[in-house]
């Protein structure tokens, strides 16, 4: 099998292409990764992502198109919409639809069999939001979308990335996951609202556990 495997990251490809490798599968890797920002920052992922590729002796296909101005306009307007504005997760779908699609529209005009991506080697993305949108750019573009949850290898894959002494990122990639990594008063706000949905989880099961011992 002819396969695309969109490639997000180095030390996210890592496990993806061994694993792979195992299944008699040899990928192509393909970095277009138009949410990375600043500048700085891109290059220096996509110059990880060449030098990973030198490591293994993967094939690597490169998008070199900076587009900071386009991301943002698409950013603001999935999060923004009649004057609502929305949390990440619709900024974070726009963000997926974006790269996914563009993948699969790339395996389709390429003549590959199927595509995939490292994205689902990551336990801190929304896999399932993932591979509904994956799904989705099968149908659109007619090239067969190969699934597998490489979540498995987590531990494994940072294993290899440092093997390889490859650049190890400290946030997701968009100028936003830089602020929600870096912002004391953001993480402040976060651990507030995680407490408050704990104590309303407590809440809950001590209420049901009271209500099954009065019945």
């Amino acid at each position: 099998m002819k396969l695309l495997l969109h490639i997000c990251c180095a030390p996210c490809a890592c496990y993806c292409v061994q694993r792979l490798r195992q299944e008699g599968i040899e990928p192509v890797g393909w970095f277009f990764n138009p949410n990375i920002h600043p500048y700085k920052e891109w290059e220096r992922r996509l110059l990880t992502a060449k030098e990973y590729a030198a490591k293994v002796d993967l094939e690597l296909v490169v998008d070199e198109d900076y587009r900071l101005r386009e991301f943002l306009h698409r950013a603001l307007a999935a999060e923004n919409v009649d004057g609502v504005t929305f949390e990440g997760g619709a900024r974070c779908r726009m963000c997926y639809a974006w790269r996914l699609n563009a993948t699969a529209k790339f395996a389709a005009d390429n003549g590959f069999d199927a595509f995939s991506s490292t994205l689902f080697y990551s336990i801190h993305q929304q896999h399932i939001m993932m591979k509904d949108t994956a799904e989705g750019a099968a149908v659109k573009f007619g090239v067969k979308f190969f699934y597998e949850d490489f979540r498995v290898g987590w531990q494994e894959g940072i294993d290899i990335s440092k093997s390889l002494e490859l650049y190890r990122q400290p946030y997701c990639g968009c100028v936003f996951s830089e602020e929600e990594r870096y912002s004391k008063a953001i993480r402040k706000q976060k651990k507030k609202e995680n407490r408050a949905k704990k104590q309303a989880r407590l809440l809950k099961e001590s209420t049901d556990t009271q209500q099954e011992v009065r019945s």
